[in-house]
Order: C-alpha cells, then structure tokens, then sequence
C-alpha cells in the first residue's frame, strides 16, 4: 500500500528527524507506528543519522504491530525486523542476528541493559507507550536510565502522557532529555511544581499542581514534545474509523474452519451445529469474538484474542474513556470478567456517570444504544468488539458519541479477526452495504469457497 501521508503526519516524521529526543504525544488511530517507521528509514537510509535501532513496546505490539506495519506499506517493506521475545535462548538469538530494527517487550528491558550493559549497542530507541515508563521506581525505568546516555536518538510516542496529573510526567521526560527540562531528580521537580497535600509526618501521600504548574511544564518541554490531539488538525476527517486486525493462533483457526466447512464444531460435552446461512454466519462470528454458544445453549470459550486486543487499546487510551459495543451475552460476560472496572448500561445514572467521565469502560448491546442517547459528553473513543450486519444499528451506535455537542474527534476501532468473516462484515459496513442480503450472500460465497477448495 502507498503511503500518502496527512499533513500532521508529515509533521510528526520532520519533528522526529528534526530532534534527537523527540515526544510524540499522539491520539489513537493518528497512525503513530508508520509515522515513527517513516522517520527511522530516513534517518537510516538518507540522512545515515540512525544505526541500531530499538523499539520497547508492550508485548503483543511488540509481538504484532511493528512487523504487520512495514509489510503493510510499499516504502517500509525492505526493513528487516528482529523480535527480542520469548525464552532466553530465542533473545539472545534475535539480539545477535542482522536486522534494521529490534524490536522488545518493556517487561524485558532490564535483561537486555543487563546483558550489554557498557556495550548497549543502540544508538536509536523508540519506546511505544512512552507512559508505562513514568514510575520512576520502576525496575524498567532504572534500566534505562542506565543506558540513557549511550543513545543518540530517542522518541517516545503515547497517547496522554499525564493521564493521573503532571506528576506522571518527570520519569518519561528524564528519558528523552536526561533532566534538562523538568529536573534530575523528582524530588526537585516536585519543590518547583508541586506543593505537599495529605500526608503522615514525613510521608506525603498527596502532592497538588502549584499554580501556573501545567503552564510551565508544557512550555519547559515544547520544543522537543508535541501534541497530536486528533481536533487539532482540520485537515482529519470527522471521524476516524481504524481496523485493529486480531490473528487466531492455529488451534483456533482449525476450529474456526471445520464449522465453516462441516457445519459442525464437535466439543468434549456437545456439539455446534449450523444448518442455516444465517446460523452458520451466527456461529462464525461468534468463534471470531472468542465463544461460542452449543446445542445446549452452554458458552463453549475457544480464545481470548479479542480480549486482548481491547486491553492494548485499553492501556493505549491511557485513562481516557472507552464505549464498547459488544455482539452476544458471552462477549459482555467475558469482558466483564476480564475487566472489573467496565460497567455495563442500564439506566440514566450509568448515562450520567459516563458523561462525567465516571465510567473508564461503558459496555453496551448496539441495538440498546440507538436514537436519542446523548453520551457524546463522557468520550471520544469507540471500540466494536464483535460486528453487526445492520448497517442501520452501527449506525445509529456510533451517533452516541459522533453528535452534535461532541468537541473531539470520534475515534471508531474495529477488532477485526483475519481471515474470517469478520473481514466480510467490516468491508460491507465500509461501503455502506450490509444487512440481511449481504449475510446470505457472503456466508454463501464462503460456504462455495469452501467446497472448492
């Protein structure tokens, strides 16, 4: 795919190349990952500004993201990347071999400083979710800080970098500029910015902003951050609608194609039948989602890809509110589960909690969020879970929050599972043509397809 990039973007990729510990404070789905690959190439390949080159990310970004993104766009395909995961003897592998970038997981960033330590042998890091980084207790941050000054380059990219206050912020920035801006130490920071709240003798268990605090932190660090708030670019769309692709291991896979194939899912207790179009799409789409309901009615759980898919989302937004519409009970049970603080809609208080920001992650069916709810005041952000054929209903969803009265711009995630008709229904709510034909026909150029084959 070519990539054309939008005038924030190209912004981004010069302010990254135009400073050598670069912020990049971005909105989800502002495609922070080709603008940060973008910018590396030339560094490496035009400016030969960049050598080895490091990305810290969370696990499964670091399993998934940065990979599937050089070989998703033309001018990033020829970039080599090397996965610093798994077992000690597959690190150390992936360490020693040749690649343009190398790429970690952060919970691993103390084994590699300890491994090279005097020898750290990259000149560029990049840290996706810069925000992870902001204790300055943590055995991550100490890490690097470490090997801080053997860098060159550094860019760090999040979504908010002070989503509990400012005093999230001194670590990350340590990491970018050393303490030249907001101090070496956090205990001088907290005396310039800071004034003591609740506290036990000398245990301060509360500290609060001095006045103008926010005012002088941003302009100490502005010339090398900078904010990518999605409102603040006129040239954006209204909205911004994103597929976040979700890969099935093989297992679960071969489930997924033996209904399709055989109309029958044989489990230890019973079995999933589908003896119709619309049954079989039902079945399909459920298995996508992570479960699926047997003969007996009982949830049969087949993976947990989806789920964690809305963790990274999750941890991406950063503290900012989440509005997910999920398919089946299953999927609400399940998300229920995995996170404690959702909170599922029911009545004009949860309306009301959520508008005040009140509610971190608000679950609900699209066909119970149609006309008339007005929660454009609570968030900006909306993940679908699991898909619907009614193009009316994800319509009508996705007008909750992109209304009239909404002052940011609406961000639409898709967890789409590859391979699967997922991809099907994601494609005709693109163009504007699903509903109950384009179910019969899809499943019924599956179900040809798959007799083909």
């Amino acid at each position: 795919m070519k990539f054309i990039p939008h005038q924030y973007q190209e912004y981004a990729i010069q302010k990254i190349i135009d400073t050598p510990a670069a912020g990049l404070f971005l909105d989800m789905g502002l495609g922070k990952t080709v603008i940060t690959l973008t910018a590396l190439e030339e560094l490496k390949n035009t400016y030969f500004d960049a050598g080895k080159i490091l990305v810290i990310a969370p696990l499964r970004v670091a399993q998934d993201t940065w990979s599937r993104e050089t070989a998703k766009w033309d001018h990033l395909q020829h970039i080599t990347i090397s996965k610093i995961l798994g077992p000690r003897t597959q690190r150390e592998k992936a360490l020693k071999a040749e690649a343009d970038v190398y790429v970690i997981n952060r919970e691993n960033v103390p084994w590699l400083v300890s491994m090279t330590g005097s020898k750290w042998p990259f000149d560029t890091v990049v840290i996706d979710e810069l925000s992870s980084f902001k204790s300055s207790k943590s055995k991550r941050f100490r890490a690097l800080r470490r090997v801080r000054p053997l860098m060159q380059r550094i860019i760090g990219l999040t979504g908010t970098p002070t989503p509990n206050g400012l005093h999230d912020l001194w670590a990350q920035l340590y990491l970018l500029d050393q303490g030249e801006r907001l101090g070496r130490t956090i205990t001088g920071y907290r005396d310039r910015y800071f004034t003591p709240g609740r506290r036990d003798g000398h245990i301060v268990y509360e500290w609060k902003q001095k006045n103008e605090a926010e005012n002088r932190v941003y302009e100490k660090i502005s010339d090398i951050c900078v904010s990518m708030s999605a409102k603040d670019w006129l040239d954006l769309p209204e909205r911004i609608e994103r597929m976040v692709p979700v890969t099935l291991i093989a297992s679960t896979r071969k489930k997924y194609e033996k209904l399709e194939k055989d109309l029958l899912l044989p489990f230890e207790d019973s079995d999933v039948t589908a003896d119709t179009a619309a049954v079989l799409s039902n079945k399909l789409l459920q298995i996508a989602n992570g479960a699926v309901y047997d003969e007996n009615k009982d949830v049969q759980e087949v993976h947990h890809a989806k789920l964690d898919a809305l963790e990274d989302l999750i941890e991406a937004a950063n503290g900012r509110t989440i509005l997910c519409f999920y398919t089946y009970k299953h999927d609400l049970s399940r998300i229920m589960k995995r996170f404690p603080e959702a909170k599922k809609l029911e009545g004009p208080e949860d309306i009301e909690a959520w508008n005040k920001g009140e509610i971190p992650l608000l679950l609900t069916h699209p066909a119970s969020a149609g006309h008339g709810l007005n929660l454009q005041d609570g968030g900006h952000n909306i993940v679908w879970f699991g898909l619907t054929w009614s193009l009316e209903l994800y319509q009508q969803a996705n007008a909750r929050l992109d209304r009239q009265g909404q002052k940011e711009r609406v961000i639409i995630h898709h967890l789409v599972a590859e391979n699967t008709l997922d991809e099907t229904v994601s494609s005709r709510l693109a163009d504007k043509t699903a509903g109950q034909d384009a179910l019969l026909e899809a499943v019924k150029a599956r179900i040809e397809k798959v007799k083909e084959g």
